[in-house]
């Protein structure tokens, strides 16, 4: 693939993430919650059992401290709790409380509705060679 391409196709993917979570972002902002806050409830939603606060971070792709900030934010709002780790007293596990389920399933049905829209009139074949393409530029990013 030409260079040209290559940098055409990286401006229309940048462009693409941005637009969406824009848009997401626009669609969402009637429940009062920051780009930022919504992601760490989907993100937290997700697991299985109670991430310690580093796990969530990881998941999220933030710094401690700003997940830390954040994580004051929604327990402000009774959205969140922290739990202590009884095997290492520095650790804390991150609990959705049950205020925020009926949040998070508003979050997931305008994220659905959204995600709908975009994908009206792209076939699925397409969408598998995105993904396989996608898939190769992520294993390439992880080896740097």
């Amino acid at each position: 693939m030409p260079l040209t391409e290559q940098h055409r196709f990286g401006m229309q993917l940048a462009q693409m993430s941005r637009g969406w979570r824009a848009e997401l972002d626009r669609r969402l902002a009637g429940l009062g919650l920051s780009q930022a806050r919504w992601l760490v409830l989907l993100h937290l939603a997700r697991f299985v059992d109670a991430p310690t606060q580093r796990e969530l971070a990881q998941s999220v792709g933030v710094e401690g401290p700003t997940l830390a900030r954040l994580l004051d934010s929604l327990e402000g709002q009774g959205l969140v709790q922290r739990q202590a780790v009884l095997e290492d007293r520095r650790a804390k596990r991150i609990l959705l409380c049950d205020t925020a389920r009926p949040l998070i399933d508003q979050i997931e049905t305008i994220a659905t509705a959204l995600r709908h829209e975009l994908f009206v009139g792209v076939d699925e074949e397409d969408l598998r060679v995105c993904m396989r393409v996608h898939g190769h530029i992520l294993a390439n990013l992880e080896k740097s």
